[in-house]
């Protein structure tokens, strides 16, 4: 959808992308936005993506990193906005550069780290839930592709893209591609990313130490895309409830076990064709789903709402009314508390850990928010803000004043949420509204899905 076409979501509705995310779900404007960010923070922290000219804007550039290289390297061409592998082929020979039309070319990352000789990348499910603040959450789980044919470093090999591609909608069209039913089992061209990670211990790598750095890879990627999608949001969306977005990233291991980014995808594929794809998209697509939650319409709004085919109106309806504009007074408390903490020119931990001392309205609705959404999150890990993300913080291309505020309620309550929401200005019953699981009374609009069976259906769905 474009841009101004957001402002026909209605306060109760959600749709599944912000406006603005294509700045890193294309490939060219991934890389020129990371770009960016490297000139920006320095290469020691943006050095996890291989380097890339998008042409043909970037020609000249291009030609220099070639002459310069060896005469041996490898590089792969990819178009910007296709995915599924359409139009990507590896190249050795200048002559091999398609001419005349956009592409992005990168440095081939050529010493792939390999499991029975075959390279493979790694499908991570990225889910945000908002920008302002911003909060990300990345599944526990997720799916390793491997190429169909071993991997050569020969030239000769370049054009077989079973060798080098590691997409399913490529390799699923090999006579030698083997599919995989079992989730815990290493075998086939198709595992669940837990059953790496238990390959990889049972051989002595320290797979926690990988998973960090993927964190790190997507928490910086999503920064990189924040103040597009944040102008956007502010321009074109009624309010932040309005919008989340499934992200896949496709991450490489390379020989060292170092992951790159390859791509961002933003309508990354749910289709289920083997059970292993079932048992891990259905879970993932349940959690995500009670981490959306829902908002019930105002009786008021449902009114002006035409009628269904059915003849009736939709009859839901909640306490849940458009917000009151504030008084005065506090929306002048608010709007000096935020100056005050966005203009510091030197802040440090002290003057920062203050922003708890005394909290507005909009405050608590933020934290009470924050943990809600938190307490019903299933398998999904929240990677921001947690009790480290303060590092974070210098990324952004300008302060947030939310950002400020949770991840210091993070740095403060990360040992003790009991604590945290036992604060006397944050209680969830601030906020009757939000979905939220609990044990025994579930509040009026909150929905809980159950397992995903293998048919694909959704089950034990729980209302109160």
């Amino acid at each position: 959808m474009k841009s101004p076409s957001f402002r026909a979501i209605r306060e109760h509705q959600k749709l599944n992308h912000f406006p603005g995310s294509f700045q890193i779900g294309r490939k060219d404007r991934l890389w020129r936005n990371l770009l960016k960010m490297q000139a920006r923070c320095g290469k020691k922290e943006f050095n996890f993506f291989p380097q890339s000219f998008i042409l043909p804007q970037d020609i000249k550039l291009l030609r220099k990193a070639w002459e310069e290289g060896a005469s041996c390297q490898k590089w792969i061409v990819k178009p910007p906005a296709s995915a599924r592998g359409i139009g990507i082929q590896v190249i050795h020979k200048w002559s091999q550069l398609p001419k005349r039309r956009p592409l992005l070319v990168q440095r081939y990352l050529h010493k792939p780290y390999l499991i029975g000789g075959k390279k493979f990348d790694l499908r991570i499910y990225v889910y945000v839930t908002c920008y302002d603040p911003l909060r990300v959450y990345l599944f526990k789980d997720g799916l390793v592709r491997f190429a169909s044919c071993k991997y050569s470093s020969s030239m000769k090999s370049l054009s077989n893209k079973f060798v080098h591609l590691t997409n399913y909608s490529v390799n699923k069209k090999n006579t030698k591609y083997k599919s995989n039913s079992d989730e815990t089992a290493c075998q086939g061209h198709k595992w669940a990313l837990k059953a790496l990670w238990s390959y990889l211990t049972q051989k002595g790598v320290n797979s926690e130490a990988i998973w960090e750095k993927i964190k790190d890879i997507v928490i910086k990627t999503i920064i990189a895309s924040e103040p597009y999608v944040n102008s956007l949001v502010k321009m074109y969306v009624r309010r932040p409830y309005c919008c989340h977005e499934l992200f896949g990233f496709d991450i490489m291991l390379d020989e060292n076990l170092k992951p790159w980014i390859l791509e961002v995808n933003i309508s990354p594929s749910l289709h289920s064709s083997s059970p292993l794809d079932v048992s891990i998209k259905g879970q993932m697509i349940r959690d995500l789903l009670n981490l959306a939650g829902f908002v019930l319409p105002s009786m008021d709004s449902m009114a002006s709402r035409p009628q269904t085919r059915s003849g009736s109106t939709c009859s839901l309806g909640s306490d849940l009314k458009e917000k009151p504009k504030p008084a005065s007074e506090h929306f002048i408390a608010e709007k000096m508390k935020k100056a005050y903490y966005l203009t510091q020119k030197t802040p440090d931990q002290d003057f920062y850990s203050s922003v708890l001392d005394v909290l507005t309205p909009d405050d608590v609705r933020i934290l009470v928010e924050t943990e809600d959404e938190y307490s019903r999150r299933g398998q999904f890990e929240r990677v921001f803000p947690t009790h480290i993300s303060m590092r974070y913080l210098r990324f952004f291309e300008q302060p947030r004043y939310f950002n400020i505020l949770v991840t210091q309620w993070e740095l403060k309550y990360y040992l003790n949420k009991h604590k945290g929401n036992c604060h006397p200005r944050v209680r969830r019953s601030h906020l009757s509204h939000t979905a939220m699981p609990v044990e025994g009374e579930l509040p009026a609009c909150t929905l809980t899905i159950g397992n995903v069976l293998p048919s694909q259906t959704v089950s034990n769905v729980t209302k109160s």
